[in-house]
């Protein structure tokens, strides 16, 4: 994996900006790189075990997120966030890496997302 694939180890948040009305999390890093991740992408790809299970076999698909919004970000030690969701999921811990490799390869995250719910025939909408 190249460089330019993968986070930087140093790659540290210089603005995190909650955008309510939007539903969107805004990152600034300290390598120039800016991302605007939607709340649902956030929640449908949380790091917590409920939807990531133990291992890549274990992965949960979460539908009907469509309209998720995020209540509150909050700071998780000096290398992550926890977001506390409308739906009232709030037990992901996202890291910075996760964050940054999360914004940079969200098309293609997100594509992959779309293609699961189609596959097990479910919706974004609740």
């Amino acid at each position: 994996m190249s460089a330019s694939q993968s986070s930087p180890p140093e790659a540290w948040p210089t603005e995190i900006r909650l955008k309510r009305e939007e539903k969107r999390l805004e990152l600034v890093f300290d390598d120039g790189a800016s991302f605007s991740i939607p709340a649902e992408l956030l929640r449908v790809e949380s790091p917590s075990a409920e939807v990531q299970g133990h291992s890549p076999s274990q992965k949960q698909i979460v539908a009907g997120r469509r309209h998720v919004g995020i209540m509150e970000v909050e700071p998780v030690g000096h290398y992550a966030i926890r977001i506390k969701f409308d739906d009232l999921h709030d037990t992901g811990i996202y890291s910075w890496r996760y964050l940054y490799d999360l914004g940079q390869r969200q098309e293609e995250i997100w594509q992959a997302y779309l293609a699961a719910l189609e596959e097990h025939g479910l919706s974004r909408d609740p």
